[in-house]
């Protein structure tokens, strides 16, 4: 029973996101899609009358998205899952085409973010710290991996994500002090522009997805 009631679930929560998502691709074949693409940070190229593709980059997983459908699909032609899916979708119908501001908020500093910071933390950043401990290396592997950058100036190693073509983050890790009772710590910080790319819940996701893809790739490396 309690099998069928999680699939029940999951199917009512995939049927919601595909009818916001179909909303959101017809206020986007609306707009000119060389705009889109500006706005996006995205490559256009034109197929046909109307018809074209959107490549661009989620966490170093190259993507396209097929214009006039916008579908997402992965580079070996296989379609997206359906959460990547609705996260290109309201990047693109979000993407204001700002350039990023060089400046690094928390979560609780974005919209609506102060009420849900505890949460986001308790997934993202505690979840990392515990996973990978005082292995510092083991942060700094995975997030090359991953494709950080080096960013200094935060803990005792940060790195800076371009998690799509116009949104930015960053992870800074601290090792603590197992002497005097400070655990390892890790945040999870956004680029003060993001809100421009992304509403709070979307920025919540890619930010745990960050992390997950970073413990993983910590620990094949």
């Amino acid at each position: 029973m309690a099998d069928s009631h999680s699939s029940d679930s999951l199917h009512t929560w995939a049927q919601a996101m595909e009818n916001q998502m179909e909303s959101q691709r017809e206020a986007l074949r609306a707009r000119d899609p060389v705009q889109i693409a500006f706005d996006g940070g995205a490559k256009w190229e034109k197929t046909g009358p109307g018809a074209g593709t959107l490549s661009l980059t989620f966490i170093n997983t190259p993507l396209v998205v097929t214009v006039p459908d916008y579908k997402v699909f992965s580079a070996d032609g296989s379609e997206a899952p359906v959460m990547t899916q609705g996260l290109l979708t309201a990047y693109l119908i979000t993407a204001k085409g700002i350039e990023r501001a060089n400046q690094w908020i928390v979560f609780r500093e974005l919209p609506n973010g102060l009420f849900y910071h505890q949460a986001f933390d308790g997934y993202t950043g505690k979840v990392l710290a515990r996973a990978l401990g005082e292995d510092l290396g083991a942060f700094k592997r995975g997030a090359k991996a991953v494709g950080g950058f080096s960013l200094s100036g935060f803990g005792d190693a940060a790195f800076e994500f371009r998690a799509l073509p116009r949104l930015w983050l960053a992870i800074a890790y601290w090792l603590g002090d197992a002497e005097d009772g400070f655990p390892p710590r890790a945040q999870v910080l956004f680029d003060r522009a993001a809100s421009s790319y992304l509403i709070t819940d979307g920025l919540a996701i890619v930010g745990s997805h960050l992390v997950r893809q970073i413990m993983r790739a910590a620990q094949t490396q």
